[in-house]
């Protein structure tokens, strides 16, 4: 049973029906879902939640589809790994990662799409269709292939060779657009006009975002149904970001924690930092760029919720930090060494900026504290190709490897 009641303008409130649209007619504001929160607070418990399934759709009533007729392929309920040991290396006695490279497609969009591709077989389509930077071409192939949907995903045309091949294994049509993510956007607001598919993050945006909110609400399950003090949170379209902070809203709305004072912290890469720019300069005006970053899953040049992460930012007293690629990098490798999670570029971010923000007081050593990590190293292996150890080369002898060993140690690189 879905408890939403109207998609609303986020800027006048005016309503409309649920349909696939996503912009107001009156003041082109991009439109929200909207629900009876009343009839939620009646609907669920902590019991109640605690009894569904081991995934997103434990959560089905604060979601905009109907989850007897969802599109599952597990997503969701991922682990929150208590991380000692990159707490220590960082001055952080309470930190958190919250690990999203566990889902069907590694990464977190396997949670939009799900919400995105159930309420597009609700509205009657039988094609779902995106523009990604990569994440979500492969979850939109994998969710139309256990769907029986048509797909057709539109990415750049540099994109990693991971998330291509992550896309094509599943038979899509896979277009690859010369240009930058803004311009594969570009053009699928055009095609959205003119062909019957439901493209997830344009025509049925409202309702994709909304699966966003379910990293929010487990993570206060997860700490005992509580906010944590601090979340850090990658940013490229800046939806991830604003709708983790409404899960957390939503779970006190009903009664579920009390209220979260939780300081929202936004992680983007210097090639493309356009909110964290604005954020530093004191304006909620950011200027749209052209991005030049090994993160590409957060090289969007010109955030759709930019304005509303902005927002989000000085709502709850956050921060937001640009770092450089080498920085990316670093961070990879550091969360890899100390809790084994080998995350993509984005995750390199999250503990690039973590670090920045805990070297600069911005979090308390005893405050809760969790990154998101939001995709799986696998699917970027080239940003660290050139920055790992390589193995030692030995004949099938004792004595060659003992030498190999030697050496190697003696250079201070064994096992970093």
């Amino acid at each position: 049973m879905s408890f939403v009641t109207a998609l609303r303008c986020r800027e006048c409130h005016r309503e409309y029906a649920l349909a696939a649209t996503h912009v107001c007619e009156f003041c082109f504001g991009p439109l929200e879902v909207a629900y009876d929160y009343d009839a939620i607070r009646r609907a669920v418990s902590r019991v109640s939640i605690e009894r569904g399934p081991a995934s997103m759709w434990r959560y089905a009533p604060f979601l905009p589809c109907d989850a007897e007729n969802r599109v599952d392929l597990g997503a969701g309920f991922t682990p929150l790994v208590r991380a000692d040991n990159l707490g220590r290396r960082l001055g952080l006695r309470q930190l958190w990662i919250k690990n999203d490279t566990m889902n069907p497609t590694w990464s977190f969009k396997d949670r939009v799409v799900e919400v995105a591709a159930t309420r597009a077989r609700e509205l009657g389509y039988d094609t779902l269709a995106c523009a990604s930077t990569g994440n979500l071409a492969n979850s939109v192939a994998a969710h139309a292939a256990h769907a029986g949907m048509r797909a057709f995903v539109f990415i750049p045309s540099d994109l990693e060779a991971g998330k291509v091949i992550g896309s094509a294994v599943y038979h899509p049509t896979l277009v690859a657009v010369d240009g930058s993510y803004d311009d594969v956007n570009r053009l699928c607001a055009e095609l959205g006009d003119r062909y019957p598919w439901a493209f997830v993050n344009i025509n049925v945006r409202p309702y994709y975002a909304e699966g966003s909110k379910t990293l929010g609400y487990e993570v206060a399950e997860q700490l005992g149904w509580q906010a944590p003090d601090h979340c850090v949170v990658p940013m490229a379209s800046g939806s991830l970001f604003t709708k983790i902070h409404k899960g957390l809203k939503e779970l006190h709305q009903v009664g579920l924690i009390e209220e979260p004072l939780t300081r929202m912290h936004g992680a983007q890469a210097a090639g493309c930092a356009p909110i964290a720019t604005a954020w530093s300069e004191g304006s909620f005006n950011f200027r749209p760029v052209k991005p030049r970053t090994i993160a590409r899953s957060l090289a969007i040049g010109n955030p759709a919720d930019g304005y509303y992460a902005l927002r989000t930012l000085a709502d709850t007293a956050g921060a937001a930090a640009a770092v450089s690629d080498e920085e990316v990098v670093e961070g990879m490798l550091l969360l890899a060494e100390t809790e084994g999670i080998f995350a993509e570029t984005a995750g390199g971010v999250v503990v690039a900026a973590l670090r920045r923000l805990a070297e600069a007081g911005r979090i308390g050593p005893d405050e809760t504290t969790v990154a998101f990590v939001t995709g799986a190293g696998l699917k970027t292996q080239e940003a660290v190709t050139d920055a790992v150890v390589q193995p030692l080369h030995v004949r099938a002898t004792v004595p060659s490897f003992e030498e190999a060993l030697a050496v190697r140690e003696a250079a201070g690189t064994a096992g970093r």
